[in-house]
């Protein structure tokens, strides 16, 4: 997998602490990548993140409730060590490789069209302290909306989705295609949430991954390069 248009950006670690999610936040369980087995150590929690991403987190679930009074953020994943993002890749491809039907075992263009299909979302699990993967540095954040109930906000698709369908923007996109009816007004409607989500956590401060709508992060090489910063302020967390 191709290091990211972020890894040239330089680190000058600030040394914040690495924090559980405080309980007003959100987080939705059975985490998913738990529930797979993935390694994350005795007692490693995957709800943690740097102080400063928190702090931001909670304004930015401020903002979104003065838009959708009840709405609340959800947390699907935060903190990764280096195996774990190990672990998911190969799921990832393992996966990718089952649904076209590919023998993830003989080495094809197929098989390299998978890893590369993969590769635009997830991040090679690295270990230079120079190209952390994001996930790594306890700067990023893969969250969802809720309503007051709990339940998830429709948004097109599921967190980790491979394709086009988990852009940003994808659903605006297919919407100018379509004629008026029920599917052009889904495809609208699953286009807001995602805008909504993607406005809050940036006037939070947040800089969103450009093919992923549930991925964002603040103080990472991500951030930077898209904030147009010289340098990330976390790197990869060594803490535990």
């Amino acid at each position: 997998m191709p290091l990211r248009p972020w890894s040239p950006i330089a680190i000058a670690e600030c040394g914040e602490p690495l924090l559980p999610l405080p309980p007003q936040l959100l987080r939705l369980e059975p985490h998913p990548y738990l529930a797979l087995g993935a390694p994350y150590g005795s007692g490693g929690s995957p709800f943690r993140l740097r102080q400063g991403v928190i702090e931001r987190l909670l304004r930015a679930e401020a903002l979104l409730q003065e838009r959708q009074p009840g709405w609340r953020l959800a947390i699907v994943d935060a903190w990764r060590p280096l195996a774990v993002q190990r672990f998911m890749v190969q799921h990832a491809i393992a996966e990718e490789c089952a649904v076209r039907g590919i023998d993830p075992d003989q080495p094809s263009p197929a098989f390299e069209a998978v890893v590369a299909a993969v590769g635009r979302f997830w991040a090679p699990p690295s270990e230079d302290p120079a190209t952390p993967p994001p996930h790594s540095t306890g700067a990023a954040v893969d969250l969802t909306l809720a309503c007051a109930d709990g339940a998830e906000v429709a948004m097109g698709s599921a967190i980790d989705a491979i394709g086009a369908v988990s852009e940003p923007d994808h659903f605006q996109r297919l919407a100018e295609t379509l004629p008026d009816g029920e599917e052009r007004r889904l495809a609208l409607s699953w286009h807001g949430h995602r805008q909504l989500l993607a406005q809050v956590m940036g006037q939070a401060g947040f800089a969103q991954h450009p093919n992923e709508w549930w991925h964002f992060s603040w103080g990472d090489q991500l951030w930077a390069w898209r904030s147009a910063q010289a340098s990330a302020c976390y790197g990869r967390w060594l803490g535990d």
